[in-house]
């Protein structure tokens, strides 16, 4: 960028303070760079960045929507505020940069591999595959790259040729895990067509303890139980699990300390819903545990007329933080909940409704499918009463074991070891009921097992409870043809079945110790 020498000094400055984590000169140098020139969208970014650091997200979000009103004709530095607007919740202005004119001209492959990768963050999928397949014109190519196209082939359906550039990605990087993680769960191994003799060879050579170390136990597990040699399938999930244990180190105690102060903050006069009434498309949000059968559930009710899926957004989470000033990863935190009292709920659901109603293209209803929402499942209700909430409960052994041999990298960092899925289950129905107490009817319960066994009998409970009309046809996940960007993506493309019921007793004797557990709630 181009300074006037006063304000390129201040810029020498402000970086130099930022390298001594000097935030405080930083802002200061930073804000003199835009008195001189308030054009400056770096000067912008970065200092949204500074002030981000400082535990301040409303000024940051303010600087970067400036920013976005002020984009130069640079695809680099297009790219460089959408990812930050990404970072803070501003779905919509990233939209709108993915569509500047700069981004149609691009022909640098390493900047498109960076836009397709915002577009995935946003759900726009069919848009991510066709930047990185811009990206791979450019002659953009490496592990990573092959890696992430194929989950987006994945995403989009495109099962074969998911598996094939997979292939190519194991091929270009020797110790890529997750690759051979994700070439396991597209199918079901057998013993003519396997990758076991390319795990264990991985095995052999990867650096111990490192995620991909885990990736490479999770995969063997996989494709042994897929070959039925049970008793060599569970050391390998133990040792993957342990690993990633070993790496996260969850703190149970904090996680119950959290759920204790949620409980309390949430009363039943907390939980009084706003009196607003929105205009316009309302969301039908699914929460519940990781892989208690959401996605099934989201594919049911993007077949119907009136009903698209959004995805997994975190749209809502963005916007309570935004309210109380706070940045952060995690849906909740303690000092987040310390707040709930202060904030503004009808801002809150008028703020997400902005950032989320374009989801709905033309439809009544958008499906948020976000698991974690159940935390905040209360607060959505009071935010937005016009919303339907739908939890699907599934058989606690079912869910944990299911749980534990999935690897979420660090999204749910209680899941790798018996103990803490144990007191993670116990924190989630203590929530759940507290919820059900506080606002009675609020919130529809889906068994799982019986959407699986008779999916029509659920369905139509469900709509009913939508004021949606049944339709017949929705229950056929084969019609729904829209992207799916979840871990269990190849197996709702199969259609609705029984399999995963009861899957744990294979493992019995050695999860005693979890149903003991579990019992014990």
């Amino acid at each position: 960028m181009t300074l006037p020498t006063s304000g390129a000094d201040a810029w020498q400055r402000a970086q130099a303070a930022i390298a001594r984590r000097d935030m405080v000169a930083a802002r200061g140098e930073l804000e003199s760079v835009l008195r001189a020139d308030p054009a400056q969208v770096q000067a912008r970014v970065l200092l949204a960045g500074v002030i981000l650091a400082g535990d301040r997200l409303r000024d940051a979000a303010t600087h970067l929507l400036h920013a976005a009103r002020h984009l130069p004709d640079d695809a680099a530095t297009v790219c460089r505020v959408a990812q930050a607007l990404m970072r803070v919740g501003e779905s919509l202005a990233t939209r709108d940069c993915l569509r500047h004119p700069a981004v149609a001209r691009c022909r640098d492959g390493s900047i498109l591999a960076t836009l397709a990768h915002v577009h995935q963050m946003l759900g726009e999928h069919p848009e991510s595959l066709a930047m990185m397949d811009r990206a791979r014109e450019c002659g953009f190519d490496n592990a990573d790259f092959r890696y992430f196209r194929s989950i987006q082939l994945q995403f989009n359906g495109r099962m074969q040729e998911s598996e094939e550039e997979l292939e190519s990605c194991l091929r270009l990087g020797p110790t890529y895990g997750r690759a051979s993680l994700t070439l396991a769960r597209l199918r079901r191994q057998t013993p003519e067509r396997n990758h076991l003799d390319t795990i264990r060879a991985q095995l052999a050579k990867v650096p111990r303890g490192t995620e991909d170390h885990a990736a490479f136990e999770f995969a063997l597990y996989k494709e042994l139980e897929d070959l039925g040699d049970f008793g060599a399938a569970w050391p390998a999930l133990q040792r993957a699990n342990a690993i990633m244990h070993a790496r996260l180190k969850h703190e149970p105690i904090r996680e119950t300390r959290l759920y204790d102060a949620l409980i309390a903050a949430c009363d039943a006069d907390m939980l009084r819903p706003m009196d607003a009434v929105h205009e316009g498309p309302m969301p039908i949000f699914i929460v519940g545990l990781p892989r208690s059968g959401t996605t099934v559930l989201d594919r049911i009710l993007g077949n119907h007329s009136q009903v698209v899926s959004a995805g997994e957004l975190s749209d809502f989470a963005h916007q309570l933080r935004w309210a109380a000033d706070r940045p952060g990863r995690s849906m909740l935190d303690e000092s987040l909940v310390s707040r709930l009292g202060e904030l503004d709920f009808a801002e809150i659901g008028r703020r997400y409704l902005v950032q989320t109603q374009w989801r709905a293209g033309g439809h009544r209803y958008y499906v948020d499918k976000l698991p974690a929402n159940l935390q905040a499942a209360g607060l959505i209700a009071k935010a937005l009463p016009q919303a339907k909430i739908l939890h699907l409960s599934r058989d606690p052994m079912d869910v944990c074991f299911s749980n534990y041999r999935a690897l979420f990298g660090d999204a749910y960092p209680y899941s790798y070891s018996l103990d803490t899925l144990a007191e993670h289950h116990r924190n989630y129905r203590r929530l759940v009921d507290h919820w059900h107490a506080a606002m009675p009817g609020r919130i529809l319960d889906v068994d799982y097992q019986t959407l699986v066994a008779d999916p029509e009998a659920m369905a139509r409970k469900v709509f009913e409870f939508c004021d949606l009309a049944f339709e017949p046809d929705c229950v056929d996940l084969s019609r729904n043809a829209a992207p799916v960007a979840t871990l269990s993506s190849p197996q709702v493309r199969e259609g609705i079945h029984q399999r995963g019921l009861a899957e744990w007793k294979r493992y019995d004797a050695q999860l005693q110790p979890l149903l003991q557990a579990l019992q014990a709630d």
